[in-house]
Formats: C-alpha cells, sequence, structure tokens
C-alpha cells in the first residue's frame, strides 16, 4: 500500500530570542534593484495548489479559505518565534538583489516578521522584513541584498507574540531575484549498472546497460587485473517505463566463480567493482541490524560498541535541555495522566517514537529471529545468536536480535493506557516533540517539550501483535518478561475489540508525523494470528478465519508497509507452525506461493529486474522498504517450497537496491563504490554539520519518489522519470530519509541471503521425520512425545544428531533412546550407542518428557538430520 509520511523536514524554529534578532541582511540597501523577469523563488505563492508545501508551527491547522492561506494563532505566547508559517527549500544566491513581497491579514491584528533563515542551528538569517498585518491587508514589498548563499533557504513568517488570538492569512507570497538554477544533472557513472557489491555463486548474476544500441551487445566479464572470465551478448530490453532509459539485460549467471573486484564491461564502459562470494551478505546482515542500537532512545550510546564518531549520550530523559520521556504529559484534552515511556528507537530522522511503525520494525527483527526455528538454509539461528551484534546486552544468555527488539518492546509496553483510566488497555498512538526540531540536532540537546498523543486502534493492535510474538520468543530466555508480553497482548486486543474506531488524525502533524490510518481490519487479523499462533485458543482463532483478510489477496503489487499488515498475519500463519488444519496451512502457503509467482513475473518485466510495477505510482515515500518487503514473501516461498526460483528472485531484488538502478547508486551506506551518505537525520547530519558522522552502515535510504514531497526535490527535480526521482542529500526527507521499518526490512533480507552461502542448487531430503505429542500430563503441566526419523537415502548414516525448537515456553524434562539437551528453544538429540545406525529405508525413534506452562503446543515446522532438513 502506497502511504505517505509528512516527516521531518518541517523544521521548526527553535533559536534562541538572540539568535533570531541577528538580521545578518543589508535589507532596504540603496540602488538594490530587482529586475522584472528576475526568477520566482516561492512555489505555490498564490496557494492556487493548496497548502503544499507550506507548513506551519505553533497554529492551528492550515487551509486555503477564499484563495488565502489562513490559520490561528493562539494569544498570549512568548514569542513572535513561537508560531509561524514557511516554506523551505529556498535557493539563495550570495550577493545577489531579491524582493520579497506578500499580503497579510490579521485579526484583530499583530506584528509579524519575515525572515530568511538557515533551516537548522545556528538558524543564520540572511534577510528579514518586518510588518503590521491588520483587516486591510496592505502589499508588502522590500528589496535587498542576500550576504550568504544557499541552495536551500527557509522563508519563514513569525506571527506569534500577540495577547490576542488571532486569525492569520497570507496571500500572494513572492520572492523574485538571483539567476535561475542550473538543471540538476545526477552523476550516474559508468552506463553498465551492477550489484556494487555481488553476487553469490550460484545465485543469478545480472546487470543493465543503458546504451543507444538496439542490437545485442558484446559484453565481457573481466577479473581485477584484467583477465577475461567470460562473455556473451545483451539482451535489447527497449526503453524502460521507470527510468525512461534505452537499456540492455546481461545475464552472466553462468559464472559461478568466486572471485574479488570483478568488473562488466560492454559499449564501451566499465562497470563499477564487485565481488561473487558467498559471505557477500554477512557483514550486511550486522550493520543493518547494528542501525537500532544507533537509534535508540534513552541510552547512552557506546562508542566502544560502534565507533566513537556516533557516540552520544542518552536522549530524552528528562536531564536539561530536554523535557521527557520519563514523565510524559498529552496533549491537551486527551488525558489527565503522565506516563514514564522511555526507550525505544528514534522513528526515522526525527526524535519522534510511532507505534504503529515501531510495531512493523519490531515485527521484522522478531521475525527474522523466528523463520530461524523453520527454514532449512538458517543454521538453526547460530548467526543471530548471543555475542553476534555490538549491543550492550551481549553475553547475556539471550540472542542479540530479540535483545535489540526488546529495546523497542519495552517502550511499546509502556505506551498502554493504565488500568483504571479511560480507554484503559488502549495503547497511544505516539510520542513526539510539540513542534518540529532543527536539523541537525544531537537527541540530548533536544529542548521542546514532549507530548502524548491520543490512543489509537492501530496502534493498540501494533503492541497486541508484537506483544504476543514476545510472549513466544522470549519465552526460553526470559519467562516473566514473556508473561509480562503476554498479558499485555490479551489486554490491548480485547480493549482494540471494545474500541474498533479510534483513529489517528491525518491532520495531527506538528511536530511529528500523523501516521494516520483509517483502515484497521488489517491489524485486527494481524494481532488475532500472532494471539492465536502464541496461545492457540479458539477465540484468536475464530477471529482470524472470520477476518476478510484471511481468504483475501493480501499481497499488494507494490508490496506491504505500516499501512497494510494483513501480509504480515498471513506469513506468520504460512511459517509459525500451528494447529491449524493441514489442509489450512496447505491453502495458507499456497497464497504466499502464488504471490510470489507474481513478483517474479514482475522481475522478469523490469528491465532492472524489480519485484515492482514500472509506473510512477510504484516509486513512492519509503519504496525501497516495499520493495525488500516484496522480496521478503520471495525468500519465504523459498523457504517453504525449496525452489531456487524464489531465492534467486529475492536476490535481484537487492541488486536494485545495491547499484543496479538507473542512478547507479547503492541506496545502502557503506555499501557499494557509490554509495547514499547524506540520508535526512538530525543525528547523523555530516552534510551541515561535519563535525558529526554521515549515517552509519547499513542504513537503508528511502528511495525513488515521483511525488516529490519535500521543496528540496520538488524544485530539483521537476518532471523526473521516477527512477531518477531521488537525490543524496539532507535536505530531500521525502527520498533519502532513514526509517526503522525500512532498515527491519533490509536486516530481515540480508539476514535471509547471508544464509544462502554460495546459493548451491537445493540437495534433495534424505530423511523424513514424525513428530507425535501423546498428550498432556500433571495437570497440564507436561507433555510427551516421540520423533521417529527414516533415513530415505542411498547410504548408511553413522551417527546422527537430531534437532528442532519449540515454539514458546516448553522444556525438556528428560529423554530416552537418545542423549538429548536444549539450549533456548532448541532441542538437540543425539544417538545412543546401540542407534547410531540407520540403514537405508531403516528408521531410529526418541522421545521425550517435557514441561509447559500451557498455551500453543504444536510440532515443530523443522526437524534436521545430521543438519540437513528432513521432509
Amino acid at each position: 500500500m502506497t502511504s505517505l509520511r509528512r516527516r521531518s523536514g518541517r523544521l521548526a524554529l527553535l533559536a534562541a530570542a538572540s539568535t533570531l534578532a541577528l538580521t545578518g541582511t543589508t535589507a532596504g540597501v540603496a540602488g538594490a534593484e530587482v529586475p522584472p523577469d528576475a526568477p520566482e523563488q516561492v512555489r505555490n505563492g498564490d496557494f492556487g495548489e493548496g497548502v503544499s508545501p507550506w507548513f506551519s508551527f505553533g497554529t492551528g491547522a492550515l487551509q486555503v479559505t477564499d484563495g488565502k492561506l489562513c490559520t490561528t494563532v493562539p494569544g498570549g505566547l512568548a514569542n513572535p518565534w513561537d508560531a509561524g508559517i514557511g516554506q523551505e527549500g529556498i535557493p539563495l544566491i550570495a550577493g545577489a538583489e531579491y524582493t520579497l513581497g506578500f499580503d497579510a491579514t490579521a485579526d484583530p491584528g499583530t506584528a509579524i516578521k519575515a525572515v530568511l533563515q538557515l533551516g537548522g542551528p545556528p538558524y543564520t538569517s540572511y534577510a528579514t522584513v518586518d510588518a503590521t498585518a491588520g483587516n486591510s491587508g496592505e502589499r508588502v514589498e522590500q528589496t535587498f541584498t542576500v550576504p550568504e548563499g544557499n541552495p536551500s533557504a527557509q522563508l519563514i513568517f513569525q506571527i506569534g507574540g500577540s495577547a490576542a488570538a488571532q486569525t492569520f492569512c497570507l496571500d500572494n507570497v513572492s520572492l523574485r531575484g538571483g539567476e535561475a538554477p542550473e538543471p540538476y544533472e545526477p552523476d550516474t557513472g559508468p552506463r553498465v549498472r551492477v550489484n556494487q557489491v555481488g553476487y553469490l555463486p550460484g545465485g543469478p548474476k545480472n546487470a543493465t546497460i543503458v546504451t543507444a544500441a538496439t542490437e545485442a551487445l558484446p559484453w565481457q566479464l573481466t577479473s581485477a587485473t584484467g583477465a577475461v572470465l567470460a562473455s556473451g551478448r545483451s539482451t535489447p530490453r527497449g526503453v524502460d517505463e521507470a527510468s525512461g532509459q534505452n537499456v540492455h539485460s546481461v545475464d552472466f549467471s553462468a559464472y559461478r566463480t568466486a572471485g574479488t573486484g570483478l568488473t562488466l564491461v560492454a559499449d564501451g564502459e566499465t562497470s563499477h567493482p564487485f565481488d561473487i562470494s558467498g559471505t557477500v551478505y554477512d557483514q550486511l546482515r550486522s550493520d543493518s541490524l547494528q542501525f537500532f542500537y544507533a537509534q535508540r532512545s534513552g541510552i547512552e550510546i557506546d562508542g566502544d560498541l560502534i565507533g566513537e564518531e556516533y557516540a552520544r549520550p542518552a536522549g530524552h530523559l528528562g536531564v536539561a535541555p530536554n523535557q521527557g520521556d520519563v514523565d510524559v504529559p498529552c496533549q491537551a484534552r486527551v488525558c489527565d495522566y503522565r506516563l514514564d515511556v522511555r526507550g525505544g528507537w528514534y522513528d526515522a530522522g526525527d526524535h519522534g517514537k510511532y507505534v504503529v511503525n515501531g510495531g512493523l520494525a519490531t515485527y521484522q527483527l522478531l521475525n527474522t529471529f523466528e523463520r530461524t526455528k523453520t527454514a532449512a538454509t538458517a543454521d538453526g539461528g547460530a548467526a543471530l545468536g548471543d555475542n553476534t551484534l555490538r549491543v550492550p546486552e551481549r553475553g547475556n544468555g539471550t540472542p542479540d536480535i530479540l535483545d535489540e527488539a526488546r529495546w523497542e518492546l519495552e517502550f511499546l509496553l509502556r505506551m498502554q493506557v493504565p488500568t483504571g483510566k479511560p480507554l484503559a488497555g488502549m495503547v497511544h498512538h505516539k510520542i513526539h516533540d510539540r513542534n518540529w526540531t532543527g536539523l541537525p540536532l544531537d537527541p540530548a540537546d533536544d529542548p521542546e517539550p514532549r507530548e502524548l498523543h491520543p490512543p489509537s486502534t492501530a496502534a493498540t493492535l501494533n503492541m497486541a501483535a508484537t506483544a504476543a510474538q514476545c510472549a513466544r520468543l522470549f519465552a526460553p530466555y526470559d519467562a516473566a518478561f514473556a508473561t509480562r508480553c503476554g498479558t499485555a497482548a490479551r489486554t490491548a486486543y480485547a480493549a482494540a475489540k471494545a474500541n474498533p474506531a479510534r483513529y489517528a488524525s491525518p491532520a495531527d502533524s506538528t511536530g511529528g508525523g500523523a501516521y494516520d490510518d483509517s483502515v484497521v481490519t488489517d491489524e485486527f487479523y494481524w494481532a488475532a494470528a500472532e494471539l492465536y499462533l502464541t496461545t492457540g485458543e479458539q477465540k484468536y482463532l475464530t477471529d482470524l478465519t472470520a477476518s476478510p483478510h484471511h481468504t483475501a489477496d493480501v499481497f499488494d503489487a507494490r508490496g506491504f508497509s505500516w499501512q497494510g499488515v494483513a501480509a504480515l498475519g498471513r506469513l506468520d500463519l504460512a511459517t509459525v507452525p500451528s494447529g491449524l488444519p493441514a489442509a489450512e496451512r496447505t491453502r495458507i502457503r499456497a497464497s504466499v506461493t502464488g504471490a510470489a509467482d507474481e513478483y517474479l513475473a514482475e522481475i522478469a518485466d523490469q528491465a532492472y529486474g524489480l519485484p515492482m510495477p514500472g509506473d510512477a505510482n510504484s516509486y513512492f515515500w519509503g519504496a525501497n522498504g516495499n520493495i525488500i518487503n516484496n522480496a521478503v514473501v520471495l525468500a519465504t516461498a523459498f523457504d517453504l517450497t525449496g525452489d531456487a526460483k524464489y531465492r534467486d528472485g529475492a536476490v535481484q531484488a537487492m541488486d536494485y537496491l545495491l547499484g543496479r538502478n538507473a542512478l547507479n547508486i547503492s541506496y545502502v551506506t557503506g555499501w557499494g563504490e557509490h554509495h547514499a551518505k547524506n540520508q535526512h537525520s538530525r543525528m547523523f547530519g555530516n552534510q551541515s554539520d561535519p563535525s558529526l558522522p554521515n549515517p552509519p552502515a547499513g542504513s537503508l535510504a528511502g528511495g525513488a519518489n515521483a511525488a516529490l514531497q519535500d521543496p528540496f526535490v520538488a524544485a530539483l527535480l521537476p518532471g523526473c522519470e521516477p527512477m531518477f526521482c531521488y537525490v543524496d542529500d539532507i535536505a530531500s526527507y521525502s527520498t533519502n530519509e532513514v526509517a526503522i521499518n525500512w532498515n527491519s526490512a533490509l536486516a530481515w533480507i540480508a539476514s535471509f541471503l547471508a544464509d544462502q552461502d554460495d546459493a548451491p542448487a537445493p540437495a534433495r531430503s534424505t530423511c523424513t521425520a514424525e513428530y507425535v505429542n501423546y498428550g498432556t500430563w500433571a495437570g497440564g503441566g507436561g507433555f510427551t512425545s516421540q520423533v521417529t526419523i527414516r533415513n530415505t537415502g542411498t547410504s548408511t548414516v553413522d551417527g546422527w544428531t537430531a534437532r528442532f525448537a519449540f515454539t514458546g515456553d516448553q522444556k525438556l524434562r528428560e529423554a530416552w533412546l537418545a542423549r538429548a539437551s536444549q539450549s533456548g528453544a532448541t532441542l538437540s538429540a543425539k544417538n545412543e550407542s546401540y542407534n547410531a545406525r540407520i540403514a537405508p529405508g531403516g528408521t531410529v525413534t526418541f522421545g521425550f518428557n517435557a514441561t509447559t506452562g500451557g498455551g500453543a503446543n504444536p510440532a515443530p515446522g523443522l526437524i534436521t538430520l545430521n543438519g540437513k532438513a528432513c521432509s
């Protein structure tokens, strides 16, 4: 589902009065003159196109009334800059003359100040114009010379500070002067576009050539020393819809030998270098997960763990100048209590924390781990265990990826409305600053008051779903926390059913994104699915099977995201062991592979190999995350079937993100010869302040957005072809922001691909396994099970170890006919001396007793024999 997020480019004025008073201008310089044909620098100054791209802070909602941009301004604000209307992305040229003009009215009347300024600290002012607005609406015009250049300045009308409340309107805003900007031409490098990181030896290897040629072209794969390793001819593809380029495809999949520094040569061009290796994604798994530690709120970030340049004090713990998050009030008239909502992850480039986006990101980290229980290539989760990430909790006996997910889970639990209060059990939609803050800004330096926003049904169900996951996944590691999650999930789900239509307001976007969603049937389906998988209870099964999503096609051609989450429930019902009837599980799994087949067809149709349509509607805010989520469906289809075509499809989706695209850029910081590094972020603002770092390696940019939803790209890229609607600039929040839900998708797919090693052809299973649960004992506190393994191969097995993972809190008590042990959720059974050999066609059986506190107790989804999956 395409989702539009009004994000943190709306930078409110936070500077002190002494800073704002500095005009830094030669306003009114004698002799300054702007020619009548000088270019206009303000967009939509007559408001004929509605409100966009104007924004406000400290005011009521903006609206166009009788052709004017109007709003309400509270009385009694202490300073003029406590309320304002503005536009970003104003290009200024040092030494050039400009004329600023506008019509302003106010009732009953107020002093205003128009300021052209730097949009972040130290908020340098390039020019100011003082005026008085009353009922008459007289025209204000002033000409001045700008002392400094800035390609993306702010124009702010400061309208606060009056004793009385005002109704304020603007019209005919104009800033003429300077020079028309040169057309922007991105540096796209060599015309041969490849995955700049590399390819798996046994996987697909595809490239794209941008060329005017219409006939097939010769190509050569060359080593780092220039030796020709392979050659062939390209396939002409015509004009690609998304890029507007005439392109050819190259398939060099037949070359399977590992190597480093390889290049592809065609049409007189040499690609960026790349590797062929079974380990190309190993570090990306770690880097993409490490991003979350760097985004943590409420904890000091340790430079010894992720690099000294990323060290910073804890943010939003109520230490001056912070005013949150340990004792946060609600917005006015929302609640009469305060909550401790410390912790969690900063959502994106701003300092807000949003439950619906945090829910999706948490789900994907938890699901990345849960996949290891059922995926044949995941090696039982060894690469995601304890001491695999650089996090403070490493070495505590819990897988580090679960430790990272817990940081957000604890925050989500704290957002629940307390018992005894109205809407108890519901979950507040978000918490963020009262006003937009500038960029860059360290979290510890944020002076804005923080506020809880109203509870919403969507947020409540997000917490219910992820807390239900928490209950089953944390049970082997922290039973008390798992119980707390389970209780919160049940309470939240019941509260959501009692309040099924409480929606976040799309207008609630001052100081943070709205994240509004008025269709929550998909959230109900997802939450019911997770609660059923954790508890096995009939009431949740009844709800999920009654949902219209249960039999619908939940896999959108343009991927799933925070606003459409039915696919999450479907994916887990397909992969997490449960008590669903076999025919129902078969139907559900067929829906996953059916969607994957459609994505494969799209990949074949796209010259750049994307599992997304090529029209402009497929290039939207955060589309890179949706592209990966389609790859997640392909990867899941591979896990379910073992059919390599699905794995190959997931690999090709990553080719696009890592350089095989029209811009020839890797969208992942630190990965590839030419990669994004100036993503929109208050913490990683190197482009604005060289003393700050760029985003850490493994940070994913949102990607091309044909809607051009920030002023910077709107001015820079008008009329761009969809795949070209991106710029690696900190000012472009609609194409180049970071976000936790995009990085969680990257972490999921990177972990999957790292598990594929050399991507060999899937091996034929040489064993079958039957698991029988003989029922409970001790009043339901334990059960007895038996596993029978048959050797379906042609060679005798001489010594064996069988492994599988429980779904929840099950704990081994004793075993017979095998020496058994348990680590986390994984049970390992090794042969006794008398049953070590399994002849072809022969069987071996072992049994065990285990305890459980209740909940779902299905047969495991994967049983391995000596590391190989049994069917």
